[in-house]
């Protein structure tokens, strides 16, 4: 792990690279403010990279203090690539949350309340799972763990990447939704150079499909700030997540 050279709310970002073995890191909300929702996180970093602290570890702590349990994934990006060159990334999501689930007894998780949230890259894998959560199955995997849904049952994609194709007008087939999409919340800004279209197209296709969606668009924020303040109103995005988790029910 090291810090980049860029700097985002005053501090450096963390990034992981050249990652060949996928883990998870549980983080805990104190026993007395769970809620039984869990949050599995995908950091972002185009498939280069994992922006480790700055989407992940940062995010887990303020999922932590609204009671939600947060899973951190380590996803495997062993080379730099800058889109997905093969399905290893897609297994590992998989992975994630049908160990979130196998273990939500034991980490005092409800099964049926878990959900993922992806940043950038990551929120395109979010993407990726949400439309094809049991697309392949590792033959490694035990059998009790492939009768494991890996179906999110919301997602959350802050400033996503890779969901049109080329054109920016039409959806990317591999995030297509169908009618098992989770609900969606989406959130984006007007000058993020990864491009809005991002969010308005996939919302659309969202909403062909007739699936729960929520969708905000900010005039301002670039891309890649995380929960670090800016200065604009888009960092104020995790509660309308919260509010928007309220609303479709996952918190009471």
């Amino acid at each position: 792990m090291k810090p980049t050279d860029k700097l985002v709310g005053g501090h450096s970002v963390s990034k992981l690279s050249s990652i060949e073995q996928p883990t998870l890191a549980l983080y805990q909300p104190p026993k007395e403010k769970r809620t039984g929702a869990a949050v599995v996180v995908f950091p972002g970093g185009g498939y280069r990279i994992l922006a480790q602290d700055l989407e992940g570890t940062e995010v887990c702590q303020w999922l932590n203090a609204e009671g939600i349990a947060c899973v951190l994934v380590k996803y495997r990006v062993p080379v730099k690539e800058h889109y997905p060159a093969s399905t290893i990334d897609l297994e590992d999501a998989q992975k994630a949350v049908r160990l979130t689930r196998m273990h939500a007894a034991e980490w005092g998780i409800n099964p049926s309340q878990v959900g993922v949230l992806g940043f950038s890259a990551g929120g395109h894998l979010a993407a990726v799972l949400s439309n094809h959560a049991d697309f392949k199955r590792a033959a490694a995997e035990p059998a009790d763990e492939a009768s494991v849904s890996a179906r999110p049952d919301f997602t959350v994609l802050i400033y996503p990447a890779y969901l049109t194709d080329a054109s920016l007008k039409q959806i990317d087939e591999g995030v297509k939704p169908t009618s098992e999409t989770p609900p969606t919340f989406l959130l984006q800004a007007e000058d993020d150079p990864v491009h809005e279209e991002n969010v308005l197209v996939y919302f659309q296709a969202l909403k062909e499909a007739k699936i729960k969606a929520e969708l905000h668009v900010y005039a301002e924020g670039g891309h890649g700030y995380g929960l670090r303040t800016n200065g604009l109103p888009i960092v104020k995005w995790p509660s309308l997540v919260t509010t928007w988790l309220h609303t479709i029910g996952v918190l009471h």
